[in-house]
């Protein structure tokens, strides 16, 4: 079995451990999509939630608030990735100390995520039915309560679809922020497989990143699934 592996991809066993290596490259890449999961879903979450209670129908109505979240949401989210990541070099710096790497990627990472996953967060609110808010507030309930237990609860399965779409983006983000200098296997797939000629790592650094993406979507979707049936 070795020897087969050896003569169709001997540079992807050669580079598997070690720095750089594949190993490290499945973990950076696993580093950068959770955090920026974790951070840049937060504030994108409450980007989203402050677009539906400030729009012209919402709870909390208000036009000028609403406009300027829409505009920094809209800003943000025009500018590509690529660019991004040389624009907001100063900002990383400041806040991580350094640029590259995958501590360095994640800055870039949670401002091109927060906008995107907040306009998805906006989409699947504003499709909750504005019966069942008006019924909440005719019982009295505040901002909050309605926040939580109508439009999060109801939008639950919806948000699960979205958050897993967001994810897959972040993933295609790491292996764009990787052929910079961000680590990870996009990096790997760069610098070690197409600019070297090496084409099993090219190879198999895609296959590594379609099988994180194919896991997490399988788990969202049960997830979903799970929660529209209860």
């Amino acid at each position: 079995m070795t020897d087969f592996l050896n003569r169709i991809m001997p540079n992807v066993l050669a580079n598997w451990t070690g720095e750089n290596g594949m190993v490290q490259g499945i973990w950076q890449t696993l580093y950068m999509t959770f955090w920026t999961t974790l951070i840049g879903g937060f504030i994108g979450l409450v980007l989203g939630i402050a677009l539906v209670i400030y729009d012209e129908q919402g709870i909390l109505s208000n036009r000028w608030v609403y406009s300027i979240l829409d505009k920094v949401v809209n800003i943000f989210r025009s500018i590509p990735f690529i660019i991004l990541l040389s624009v907001v070099f100063p900002i990383t710096q400041l806040l991580v100390g350094t640029t590259i790497g995958p501590k360095g990627a994640l800055v870039p990472l949670i401002i091109g995520t927060a906008p995107f996953y907040a306009r998805q967060v906006q989409n699947t609110l504003v499709q909750i039915d504005p019966g069942v808010i008006e019924s909440a507030e005719a019982l009295g309930y505040g901002p909050w309560t309605i926040i939580t237990q109508v439009y999060l609860r109801e939008g639950l399965p919806d948000l699960i679809r979205a958050s897993v779409l967001t994810i897959i983006s972040i993933i295609g983000l790491t292996a764009m922020a990787g052929a910079v200098g961000g680590g990870g296997l996009g990096y790997i797939a760069v610098s070690k497989g197409y600019q070297r000629y090496q084409n099993d790592i090219t190879i198999v650094a895609t296959l590594l990143i379609l099988v994180i993406v194919f896991v997490i979507q399988g788990l969202g979707d049960l997830w979903a699934r799970k929660i529209d049936h209860r």
